[in-house]
């Protein structure tokens, strides 16, 4: 007795397993986390270091190079990169996939910790590591906007104090960045040609006003019976009370910090803004991290509103902006809509071939069973609801219902020869339980490679292979269990309808026109040969000549467009230009809002750039991303002086460097001059390719620079050191804080500067004094030179070496292979030497990486399910015919990509794996019914041509309702269609072709086989089917 009669004859035990099933299978999806794709995430980790007046040169090498030297001692580290500018580093840490990131963040911090001694001793913070990806967009932006009467440096108080650590102790968020942070200090702003008539200089009132401020311990009084504190004045804590400092005298008075210079109660960072649809306000960007799910940390942000709203002052609000799990909630909701259309399409297939509703209810109760039990498989392997995995699910729809209608079917035939229905299915279960089997692990042979394969995409696609496998396998087991058991119940065979009567006429009317057209292509096999061969060539041909993707740009409804002004832009000029784009885009009817943000925040190194956030109106209110992406650039692009990079939020991030283009593309060498030199050249030469748009770099040389020339023996001769004079530089015009003042809750720097007249241009520095060793003041003019010059605005490093980043986006209709293949003939064109090191990061580096494997991947797919089944089948010539049909199933994918214009993107290869899988299907069927006429004694031609007839009907059936199950993710519609698409449509395609050739091609090749086989005595036989 085998497990199909056992079921059958036990059905109290067969239906009590199902129902258990199902339940484990619903509880298991409500457990399900819901993402927009499977967790693919880079461990990486982000050091930000600042050094206020700090130069990018001195940056990169006091600062960067230190630390850069010590991370490379770190276990697990697969890339370490640095961009530096004025004041600021940040240093990007990339690990192995496999790297725990918690501890990578000990290592992480024991190597800061080891650096901190050969950090400049003028830091006064030292650096900060996140576990956060500086490519990664924010999951979620909140601003903080007021009415007015509050100053924004108050609100960033309570940014600071309250609603950033309550953000923070959410569970998966790395970051709370703080977009035009605006934290109080006092601004000491010293008027040069005063302090010079009262006889000080700048480090005088550096050092009198930190004496002033001391907050230091000075203990307590401890008498016999009582204890008492001491106290001391208390800290001043604002402008005005720092004003009446003194921090001198003349003519017996006091000379108070007013008199020589403007107090003002300001922010720490001038230098930084930002807006929400044109009003101030503060900007706080949540960021998950590398490992957590971004729906979940929405969800926990948004739980905690309601109490932080609550701690705001009067005026003061919070919104909301850049929701990104709406976009996967949307995508989700859309994928869960095709399934449902999927499954009612393969329903009406089985309807139509079937024509009873009784029957047609067995394979519609196999898909929720197969599907229950999926699911519960999935949550107990750690999967989620995603699109990923939402898609494999919905291509499975109509792969689970064919098991179910293969058993269907023989226990149906046998029926209508008049054997009672329990025999019936008890025969048909064991007539086809080997070709069930068969076909269920050969398609799990097929995706052994994904499930085996590395790297970001392998584990993108892990859990989609993983996905369909766990959902055939269920598919099995239903088919030999429930399946028989559902139709040794169905009723005797009624008398048909005439709607059952017009349909039964039809498919005899095909089965009897297929069988003359077989009859014509084993009497005329040199031509189905000949068609064959076409098929492979063209094949070939078109996977050759059609472009090369990598993941289709999704649709989210979200956009960042990077702005750069001209080379030494102030602010005030960034905050111009900017807010005429801000307008710019609220003015188009597709924006619903925008976040606009300027200075060096957001991944950027330097003032003259900017970043906006952008949300969009649903898609079915606006047209698709391309086409306003187009609109907007080209709206954007008439602003003088500033260019503009818009780029699509995507769901998935392959690299770790924030940038203003979706591809990088980076040079590294040991020499500068030619470093600088060759980047510069090849920019050029890929801004002319027509096939590339937003080329930009990281290089830019030519930022105003003056330069101070020390004059180093009239320096020596007037008692004034070299130190003297940067000091006295880094006082006036280097935001340097001089004190600090404790608050309650926070901490403000007070920050010593020269007046803002003062600082506009190098005409201020001809008022700087400098006291010489015999207390005379001599001026800087004295000592030094002036000249005007240029140089870079920020330096950036590529595993400690210096590097320069071009940045790409692909033209309208070009691929990133087409692009990538135009970028090495301008290499090779130009001839670029060996001492500069190119290559790509990022999107491009995952991308040249999987496009080389993906022929290895077919391939292996190929080879591991000709070994299952040649060990099934106990041949070396059948698995050759069984797999006959995958050139005609590649020719109508690549055909129907091309139609559609559509790349052969990771999407679409492995959706022509899964046609590998599927078409393979056809064969199996019609091999095993083949074989076992000849076991019976029948001749090889007849046999071949009756197994063709006789499984013509589940042949089509199973057919369509694969092509039904794919109909949705095709026809493209929903949120994040175009991640689907490319695979949906490889799939319609394969199977229409390869069913208009394999029925044809199957028989053929098969007598050529089995002759073959018998001349040279090839192992070409088969087991007997189990019983």
């Amino acid at each position: 007795m085998n497990i199909s009669e056992l079921c059958i004859r036990r059905p109290v035990m067969t239906g009590l397993l199902a129902a258990a099933a199902i339940i484990a299978g619903i509880v298991g999806y409500m457990k399900l986390p819901v993402a927009a794709v499977p967790r693919v995430d880079f461990p990486v980790i982000t050091v930000y270091a600042n050094l206020p007046g700090a130069s990018p040169e001195t940056m990169a090498t006091s600062v960067a190079l230190p630390l850069e030297r010590e991370f490379s001692t770190i276990a697990g580290i697969d890339q370490i990169s640095s961009l530096n500018g004025q004041d600021t580093t940040q240093i990007t840490l990339q690990f192995v996939l496999n790297r725990n990131i918690d501890a990578a963040a000990q290592d992480v911090q024991a190597a800061l910790t080891r650096a901190q001694r050969r950090l400049p001793s003028e830091m006064t913070t030292p650096p900060s590591y996140r576990k956060v990806n500086p490519a990664d967009a924010p999951v979620l932006l909140l601003t903080l906007e007021t009415n007015g009467d509050v100053p924004l440096y108050r609100l960033n108080d309570i940014a600071s104090t309250i609603v950033g650590p309550a953000l923070s102790r959410v569970p998966g968020v790395a970051q709370v960045q703080v977009f035009g942070e605006q934290l109080y200090s006092v601004r000491v702003r010293l008027d040069p040609d005063r302090i010079a008539s009262m006889g000080l200089s700048f480090d005088q009132v550096q050092q009198a006003v930190a004496a002033a401020n001391s907050n230091t311990p000075i203990g307590l009084l401890q008498g016999q019976h009582q204890q008492l504190s001491l106290r001391a004045n208390d800290q001043p804590q604002d402008a005005a009370a720092f004003g009446q400092l003194v921090v001198g005298g003349r003519n017996n008075a006091p000379v108070r910090l007013a008199d020589i210079a403007r107090v003002d109660d300001g922010v720490q960072n001038q230098r930084v803004a930002s807006w929400r649809d044109g009003r101030r306000a503060l900007v706080l960007a949540v960021m998950r991290q590398p490992d957590a799910n971004t729906v979940d940390v929405v969800d926990g942000v948004r739980a905690s509103l309601p109490a932080l709203r609550a701690a705001l002052p009067p005026g003061g609000e919070i919104g909301v902006m850049l929701d990104r799990s709406a976009s996967i909630r949307a995508a989700v909701h859309d994928v869960q809509e095709s399934l449902l259309i999927a499954i009612g399409l393969v329903v009406l297939v089985c309807f139509l071939f079937l024509r009873r509703v009784s029957a047609t209810l067995i394979p519609t109760v196999a898909v929720p069973i197969s599907l229950c039990i999926t699911f519960g498989l999935m949550y107990a392997l750690g999967y989620g609801i995603d699109n990923v995995t939402l898609l494999g699910l919905t291509i499975a729809v109509g792969l689970v219902v064919d098991d179910a209608i293969v058993v269907l079917e023989a226990a149906v035939r046998h029926m209508e020869n008049g054997i009672a229905p329990m025999q019936a299915a008890i025969r048909g279960a064991k007539e086809i339980g080997f070709t069930v089997i068969s076909i269920t692990l050969s398609l799990i042979a097929v995706f052994l490679p994904i499930l085996l394969m590395g790297g970001v995409v392998g584990r993108v696609f892990n859990a989609f292979a993983a996905t369909v496998s766990l959902a055939v396998v269920a598919s099995c087991v239903v088919s030999l269990t429930i399946t028989p058991l559902m139709a040794s119940r169905l009723p005797a065979h009624a008398k048909p309808s005439r709607l059952d009567a017009f349909l039964e006429k039809g498919f005899v009317a095909v089965e009897r026109g297929y069988a003359r057209m077989l009859d014509a292509a084993l009497r005329w096999r040199s031509l189905v040969w000949l068609a064959f061969i076409g098929s492979v060539a063209a094949a070939v041909w078109l996977a050759v000549i059609i472009p090369k993707g990598f993941f289709p740009v999704e649709d989210t409804g979200l956009l960042t467009v990077s702005t750069e002004g001209p080379r030494g832009a102030s602010i005030d000029a960034m905050a111009e230009m900017q807010g005429r784009a801000s307008q710019i885009l609220l003015a188009s009817p597709d924006v619903v809002s925008v976040v606009s943000n300027v200075g060096a925040v957001g991944g950027s190194a330097s003032i003259n750039q900017g970043r906006l956030f952008v949300e969009l109106k649903p898609l079915g209110e606006r047209p698709p991303m391309p086409e306003v992406v187009q609109q907007l650039r080209r709206q954007l692009n008439v602003i003088p002086g500033l260019r503009v990079f818009v780029n699509p939020i995507q769901n998935i991030s392959f690299g770790a460097r924030a940038s203003r283009t979706l591809y990088l593309y980076t040079l590294q060498g040991l020499r500068l001059d030619e470093l600088y030199d060759w980047a510069q050249r090849i920019e050029t030469r890929l801004q002319q390719l027509p096939d590339l748009q937003d080329v930009n770099t990281d290089l830019q040389l030519d930022s105003p620079v003056v330069q101070v020339t020390v004059d180093r023996d009239r320096a020596v001769l007037l008692g004034v050191s070299q130190d003297q004079v940067r000091q006295a530089l880094y006082s006036a015009f280097g935001s340097r804080q001089i004190s600090t003042i404790f608050g309650q809750a926070n901490a403000y720097p007070v920050i010593l500067e020269a007046l803002p007249e003062d600082q506009r241009d190098e005409s201020g520095l001809a008022k700087l004094y400098l006291r010489s060793n015999t207390g005379r003041l001599v001026p800087l003019s004295a000592v030094s030179r002036l000249d005007r010059g240029s140089g870079p605005l920020t330096v950036g490093h590529q595993g400690q070496l210096p590097a320069v980043t071009i940045g790409f986006n692909t033209a309208p209709g070009v691929s990133l292979g087409q692009a990538v293949a135009a970028i090495q003939a301008v290499e090779q064109d130009l001839g670029i030497p060996p001492t500069i090191v190119t290559g790509y990061t990022g999107t491009a580096q995952i991308f040249q990486q999987a496009a080389a494997g993906q022929g290895m991947l077919v391939l292996a797919a190929i080879l591991i399910m000709y070994l299952v089944l040649g060990v099934l089948y106990e041949s070396l010539i059948h698995p050759l015919t069984i797999l006959s049909g995958l050139p005609a199933a590649a020719l109508g994918a690549f055909a129907t990509l091309q139609l559609f214009g559509l790349d052969l993107s990771v999407i679409a290869v492995i959706g022509t794996l899964l046609l590998v899988g599927l078409v393979k299907k056809n064969a199996i069927m019609i091999v095993d019914v083949a074989l076992t006429r000849q076991r019976a004694g029948v001749p090889v031609f007849e046999a071949v041509r009756d197994a063709c007839l006789l499984r013509f009907r589940p042949i089509m059936m199973t057919t369509l309702a694969a092509g039904a199950g794919a109909i949705p993710i095709a026809a493209g519609w929903g949120a994040a269609a175009e991640l689907r698409q490319p695979l949906g449509l490889a799939v319609v395609g394969g199977l229409v072709v390869s069913q208009a050739l394999t029925l044809f091609v199957t028989p053929v090749l098969y007598l050529a086989f089995d002759g073959l086989a018998r001349r040279f005595s090839v192992g070409h036989g088969a087991p007997m089917p189990a019983e």
